[in-house]
Formats: C-alpha cells, structure tokens, sequence
C-alpha cells in the first residue's frame, strides 16, 4: 500500500518569505498573486511566483496562489488572465473562493478551496469535490469528531474497470482535507463575516478586513446591565494544534496550514521549523504516511512558537467547546512571562526575571488602565534593566513579559536552516574510464561518465578516503551524501579535479531528472452528471456578486439566489457575523450549563456603535447582527438576476 502524504502549507507573504518557507521545511507554500487575493496587502508579481515556483520544485515542494475574493462582473476576465500567467510561472493550484471561477476558461491547474468557502459539513465537502476541487480547508471551528466525519464521507467507491477516465485526477480519489494548524483566528466563520463591509466599506470577502474584532467592547445584558467592561470580546486566542497532530492525522487531515500572510521572516521561519520538526517526529515513527516533499532539514536555531506573534494559545473547538479561548486583554503579543519588578531607579529598575535577558530586548506590562504598554531595554546589567526611556507608571510588583527576545530575533535574521535530499553517490568502472550513478532519496537516478586512464594508486587507504572527501563536497548543492560506494576492482588514481568534476556534471544531471520526474498536480474531473448543492436557496451568505457566480449555482440546482452583502442590497438588520464562540458561554450566562437562563439577546458597545447579540442555542452559535452604515458603502453593481 503507497503511504499517504502529509503536507506542510506555509504562508509567504512574498517570494523570498516563501523561499525562506521552503527551507525551513514546508512542503507547500501559498502567496497571493498580482491581485484578487484575500489580504490585499500580499500581492506579488507573476515573476516573484515564477522564482518561488523553481525553488520550490527542486525539493518537489508546491505552490499555491490565491485567488480567493469574490469577483465582480468587469474583474472576471482579469481574473482568469491572472490565472493563466500563474499557470505559465509554474504554480501548482490555485485557492479560489468565488464560483464564478469555474465557469470561465481556466487553465489546467488543480482547484483548492479557500477558507472563504466555509466548509463546515460533509454535504457542502462531498459538493466541492464533486465539482472540481482537489484540496479542501475546512472551518477552523470543527471538532474532532466533526473532521472525521467529513473525512469518511468523502471515500468514494472506485469507478468501474470497463469505464475509463480521462486524463486528468481521478473522480474517486477522495479531496486532500486541509485543516489550520497555527496563527490567527477569526471569530467568525470564514466568508461569514461583513462587519468590515458595514462598517467602513471594506470587505473582508474582498481582501480588506479591518480587523472590527479586535476593537474593545462593552457587553450588556437585556436589561442594560454590564457584563464584561472594555474588553476585547470578540478577539480569539492564536490557534496552536501543536499538541493534537496525531489526532488530527486520525481524523483525516492531510494538510496542515499555518496562518499568516502578513506574518514577519522570523515567524514564518520559526512556526514552520516548529510544525516541520513535530510533523517529522511523527512520520520517524509512522511507516505508513510520507513526507509531500523531499529533504531534510537542520536550523542553527531551536524553534520556540511562543517567541513570535501570538495572542496566547488555544486548540479552540478541536478537542471540543472550551471556555478559555479568548483574548479579551488585549489583541496585542504580551509575550512570554519573565518575572516582576522589584524596585525602581530614576534610570532603571531591577526584575526578578525567570529568564535571561538581553540588551534590545522588547518588554511589555499592563498599565493602570490595564492598557498593554511596551518598552525598549537598552542594556541590562544583571537584574537592573535601562530601559531607552523610563515609563512613569511602572511600579513594584509590576508583571512582566517578553514580547522581542533580541537574541532570539537576530538568530532568525541570519541563514538559520539548511535543506538537504539524501543522496546515494556510486563510483563504478567502465571500459574507458569511471561513472557516477547518483540515486536519491525519491529513487530517482542519474549518471555520469568519466572517461579516464586507470591508474592504480601507491596508497590503498589514502585513495579511497581521497575519493569518498571529494564525492562527498556536495556543499554547495541541495543534497547531502548519506552513502559513497566504492564499487571498484582495486583502488585507483583520480586526480581531485577530475573527481570534482563529475560530481557535478552528475549532479546537474539528477538535478535534471528530479525536474522530469516532477508531476504536475492535475486538475480533478467533475462529477457528471452536475452534483447538486446542498441547498435550493443562497441569501447574501452565498457571496454571490456576479453573473458567472449565479450560473454556476443554478447549473447546481439552487433556484433562490441573493445578491452578495457587497452589493448593499441588505438595508436592514442582518447576521454581520455568525460564530462559534458564544460570549453567554464565555460569561457562565449558557442556558445549556446554567438552568434557569434564557438565551435573551445581548448588546456589544464600542463608543456609539451597539451591536445586538443572538444566540441560536441548538446549533450553539452567536449571531453578531447590525446592518451598513450611512456613507460607508462602496459602490458595487448587483448581478442580473
């Protein structure tokens, strides 16, 4: 049986990020494209993903681009141009949200669903790869249980053996599920949340969220009474599935993303050296999964996820409804603990820090307005630290936390990983002279020929340890020798030039083959007939905004189609946001744990903006409900009905 594969996806911010995430271990990186991506801010030119793209390959590492907004009508032939070009720069797929997409001449590139298509069930799972999609993100909300049921409801018989198929990915290989394994979260089902759009006209479906969930807030009950004073209520704890990798793998995850498009170098580096070296750890003793990629990779540095960004951490619904997943305090990196201070100067103060600190280091403390404040060590000597200017309300018995280890921060600024292919090296004779036959860890072989006098050597030992040094300088290459045979009659004479010399032209050669040897994923066939959606009715949560988008659900058999939110046909009061974190449950208010409460509404207050509460207790979900803002629409054309 051929070992199923588990992939690694690293985000990359630009090429370079996702070069750096390549050699830290990903199998797989995704980075937005020229446009049309879902953070606006992380666009990147055909040629950057060209670069990326033939990095990648030689490791047999993927890439795929995003291009996962909804669409307008005049953006959909842009849109598919953009497609082509990635496809001519060697991209492996594309993340797509809008299913307009699928109804356009795109080019032969495997289809993955973004996270933006919300995929909370197995109906609307099985629906999407029936209609195309090879990989599958589903709703970071999922439970274990929820995972594994999607998971056996997308094995699908084979076809029969008098029915060929067509070229291409087979209809009954089930869809790679894909699960978020580390970063941020966002409170409410991704592609569900329109509180941006109401609210300042920028749509999250359209690559512009502004981040209303991390404001503070007010909560008041129905009678007006406070609940919870200028706390960060809708703001989420950073995922961090670290510790439930295995669990997920029984489940059926087969790919393990990592959030952050807009994350620094150093986060990128350490997160994905981190879930590289677990994931590693777990195939080491798991016969039956594989690495997606080829190479192994050491770090000059020990990957420690608390260092970089992070709001805390939580597994958040994966090992079922937890209280503690939020990051009410603050939406800002704390850091990690260090200690208290213990006495104050006019200049410095003294700790007693748990941990070493060093000069650059960034400190933060909550002030007297339990506000997050930082600060800037200049130098430290032993427990006194100079901070470059002395905050006036730092007192004794003050927490501490670390949020920049400077010595951490200048390891990862420096070339910090090596990735290497383990590589076979077998110098052998011939009639004429000597070759090299080079097989890899993959199986994949190439030869070089060496036309030579044999000479035989004066020193036996000399020679052959001559050989094996000069084989071996594999240095400046990405592979690293794990065996040199000598298959020799009798030790020879080779000068180290000559020696040198077909080491390289072998390894050009293999660098060749691995490249021939590389498929391409291939684009999945589509059920036919047309599989029917889940529902005959899409409101404005469908995301419909234009007519390529309408046809294609129609074509699926949905007869009621709204306009997307977008189109600002919603005048009144709608679901802004629809979660799963419940804030009656956060507050011990959970009708289901406390008998005697009512699941009445709430209000969540940020300056004059009131925001009302809904709690929907059979599918324990809360419905953050409000409705556009006078002035803050942008102006979008409804599709033709």
């Amino acid at each position: 049986m051929t070992p199923a594969t588990l992939e690694l996806l690293a985000p990359a911010k630009n090429a370079d990020f996702g070069i750096e995430a390549i050699d830290h271990g990903a199998d797989a990186v995704y980075i937005g494209g020229p446009a049309f991506g879902a953070r606006a801010n992380a666009g990147n030119s055909v040629a950057d993903i060209e670069r990326l793209a033939a990095h990648a390959h030689r490791y047999h590492a993927k890439v795929f681009v995003t291009l996962n907004t909804i669409l307008r009508d005049d953006e959909l032939d842009a849109a598919r141009r953009i497609a082509w070009q990635i496809h001519e720069a060697g991209a492996d797929a594309l993340i797509v949200q809008d299913m307009g997409l699928l109804q356009l001449d795109l080019p032969p590139l495997q289809l993955h669903a973004s996270t933006q298509t919300d995929i909370r069930t197995l109906e609307k799972a099985r629906f999407l790869q029936d209609v195309g999609f090879s990989q599958i993100v589903l709703a970071r909300e999922l439970t274990l249980k929820e995972i594994a049921k999607v998971s056996a409801g997308l094995i699908v018989a084979p076809p029969s053996p008098s029915v060929p198929l067509p070229e291409g990915e087979g209809r009954h290989t089930p869809a790679t599920l894909e699960f978020f394994v580390h970063g941020a979260l966002c409170v409410a089902y991704s592609g569900q949340c329109y509180i941006s759009h109401a609210h300042t006209g920028r749509s999250a479906n359209r690559g512009e969220c502004s981040q209303a969930c991390r404001l503070p807030y007010t909560l008041e009950d129905e009678a007006g009474r406070i609940v919870a004073h200028d706390k960060h209520l809708l703001s989420m704890k950073d995922n961090d599935q670290s510790a439930n990798l295995a669990a997920l793998i029984e489940a059926g995850i087969r790919s393990f993303k990592i959030e952050g498009r807009l994350k620094d170098l150093s986060y990128v580096k350490n997160i994905t050296a981190h879930y590289r070296s677990l994931l590693d750890d777990f195939l080491d003793q798991a016969p039956a999964f594989r690495r997606a990629s080829s190479g192994r990779c050491s770090y000059t540095f020990t990957p420690r996820p608390e260092k970089t960004f992070n709001r805390g951490a939580t597994d958040y619904f994966v090992n079922e409804r937890q209280a503690d997943i939020g990051a009410f305090d603050t939406p800002k990196f704390s850091g990690e603990a260090i200690g208290t201070v213990t006495h104050l100067a006019p200049d410095c103060f003294e700790v007693d820090a748990g941990a070493p600190l060093h000069n650059g280091d960034g400190l933060s403390y909550y002030d007297s307005h339990h506000e997050l404040v930082g600060l800037r060590i200049n130098r430290v000597d032993g427990a006194r630290l100079f901070p470059m200017q002395m905050p006036d309300d730092l007192t004794v018995g003050t927490a501490l936390y670390r949020n920049r280890d400077q010595e951490f921060e200048r390891a990862l600024e420096r070339k910090s990983a090596a990735r290497r292919i383990g590589l076979h090296l077998q110098l052998s004779e011939t009639p004429d002279g000597f070759a090299l036959t080079l097989t890899d860890e993959d199986g994949i072989t190439a030869r070089a020929a060496l036309p030579h006098a044999r000479e035989p050597a004066k020193h036996a030992e000399r020679a052959y340890a001559g050989l094996r040094e000069h084989l071996g300088k594999l240095g400046n290459t990405i592979f690293d020798a794990t065996e040199i045979s000598l298959a020799l009659s009798q030790p020879w004479f080779l000068p180290a030039s000559a020696v040198n010399g077909l080491r390289r032209e072998a390894i050009a050669a293999l660098e060749v083959a691995r490249e021939a040897a590389r498929e391409r994923p291939a684009r999945r066939i589509a059920a036919s007939p047309a599989p029917t959606y889940p529902e005959n009715e899409l409101s404005y949560l469908g995301n419909v905004l234009n007519s390529a988008a309408r046809s294609f659900y129609e074509k699926h058999g949905v007869t009621l189609i709204a306009d997307a939110y977008e189109t600002n046909s919603e005048k009144g009061e709608v679901s802004l946001m629809i979660t799963r974190h419940c804030l009656r449950y956060s507050y011990n208010l959970c009708p289901k744990q406390v008998k005697g409460i009512r699941p009445d509404p709430m209000t969540l207050v940020n300056g004059k903006e009131k925001l009302t509460l809904r709690f929907d207790c059979k599918k324990c979900e809360m419905h953050v409900i409000g409705k556009l803002r006078k002035g803050r629409q942008i102006s979008i054309v409804p599709v033709a009905p």
